[in-house]
């Protein structure tokens, strides 16, 4: 890494600092674990478009596929819920599993014809009709069960670090299914197929309480680190905040921050790391060949389907692990909160001002565009306070004004995206 790149990064943390000084330490921990798990974000689709041009628009539902994994494998399991329906709900979904397996069998095996289209449609309905039989009556059980704080199946209650891998493979399971089918599109159809398939995976999470309580929320998931109630209650960390004269509370507040920061750093390292042997390797260097021209990498005989639908599974997988590690910093699941704005157009403007194709670009980018959008506004309502301090009370202009001040974090993140997109075009930190 140059100095330029050095001074960049540098410049980032200046930032995180005067925050800490300026304002609060809580707040500038708080600003760089979700900083964190944005530059997670922004690698994962680095992986896909700067490595070999899959313009993936759906990263929300992989982010809320990592946050689903938590609450299936963290959360507390409901033994009401189980004992109401749990079990066939499981048949269940084996069943219509297998139905689409036995269809893609009969597809395969019979020859093409009249008949094997007729096999497969017979096939699927007695297999939609039989999974509805089951399926139906086991879910309304399962939700019926205490619906004000249960209504759902729970999870396996293991620790919570180990749903941030299981997250992993969950968004991957579902990049495998949806490439299968859609990474033979153009790269617009293949925006237009993953952006709806993101919206079907959140409303399937809004609508099925079994499954996660739907718009009733999880809550009081399990943390990887100390409750702050727990810490002010340990007689070792109060003589210590004493010694050194710091408010319990606050203290409390911060190392909890720190160390969900240290979590987060440790998983951001692994991974670019693991993002910069794999991009300098031999298979990074083919990826990258077949970004550039697919024709010419299918004439050396390259399977071009096969790879895309690889690196699409591995990019998926790291925004579904980030999407886990955001649940557990939040402590709840939130369906309702997922949307384009946050989690797939501020995370593609993270790659592009930070350099596509370059993982400390894609980094950078994180730290950068989450400060701007979570500083910006209160900076906005101060700008536009000290604009209009000389103004009288009641003048249109001032009023107009200070209405639109909650506009700024928009306003600037397109301002930033122009001025980038002309003057650097490839990025803060271009790909070499």
């Amino acid at each position: 890494m140059n100095t330029r790149n050095l001074m960049l990064f540098g410049l980032v943390g200046l930032l995180f600092l005067l925050t800490g000084f300026l304002q609060s330490w809580n707040l500038a921990l708080q600003v760089l674990n979700m900083a964190l798990i944005s530059a997670v974000m922004a690698l994962g689709v680095n992986i896909q478009w700067g490595y070999a041009g899959l313009f993936n628009v759906g990263i929300m539902g992989f982010v809320a596929l990592g946050g689903l994994a938590v609450v299936l494998t963290s959360a507390a399991p409901v033994p009401e819920g189980w004992a109401a329906g749990g079990p066939r709900l499981v048949v269940a979904l084996v069943m219509g599993a297998a139905s689409i397996a036995g269809a893609v069998v009969l597809y395969r095996r019979m020859p093409r014809g009249r008949l094997r289209g007729m096999a497969v449609a017979v096939w699927l309905v007695a297999g939609f009709l039989l999974y509805r039989y089951l399926f139906d009556p086991a879910a309304m059980a399962v939700e019926a069960n205490n619906p004000a704080t249960a209504g759902n199946l729970g999870g396996l209650g293991l620790p919570a670090l180990i749903a941030w891998p299981v997250g992993g493979l969950l968004a991957a399971a579902a990049a495998w299914a949806i490439g299968k089918t859609a990474l033979g599109l153009r790269s617009d159809y293949l925006a237009i197929a993953t952006l709806g398939i993101a919206e079907i995976i959140i409303a399937v999470m809004k609508n099925e309480d079994w499954l996660a309580r739907g718009v009733k929320n999880v809550i009081s998931l399990p943390r990887p680190v100390p409750y702050e109630v727990d810490l002010q209650k340990d007689p070792g960390f109060l003589a210590l905040v004493a010694d050194w004269g710091f408010d319990p509370m606050t203290a409390s507040s911060i190392v909890v921050k720190l160390a969900y920061a240290g979590l987060f750093g440790l998983v951001l390292l692994a991974i670019i790391w693991l993002s910069e042997k794999a991009l300098r390797s031999p298979w990074g260097r083919m990826m990258r060949a077949i970004r550039d021209n697919e024709v010419a990498a299918e004439a050396m005989g390259k399977d071009v389907t096969r790879r895309h639908l690889q690196v699409f599974i591995l990019g998926s997988a790291v925004v579904g692990i980030a999407g886990a590690m955001m649940t557990t910093l939040d402590g709840q699941l939130t369906p309702g909160t997922y949307n384009p704005l946050r989690f797939t157009f501020l995370i593609w403007v993270m790659v592009i001002v930070g350099g596509s194709g370059n993982n400390w670009g894609a980094v950078l980018g994180g730290f950068l565009i989450w400060w701007l959008w979570v500083m910006v506004e209160p900076i906005g309502l101060w700008v536009i306070g000290a604009i209009t301090y000389g103004m009288p009370d009641g003048s249109w202009l001032k009023t107009h004004l200070q209405d639109s001040a909650a506009h700024m974090r928009l306003l600037t993140m397109g301002v930033i995206l122009l001025l980038v997109l002309r003057f650097s075009p490839r990025g803060l930190i271009p790909e070499k």
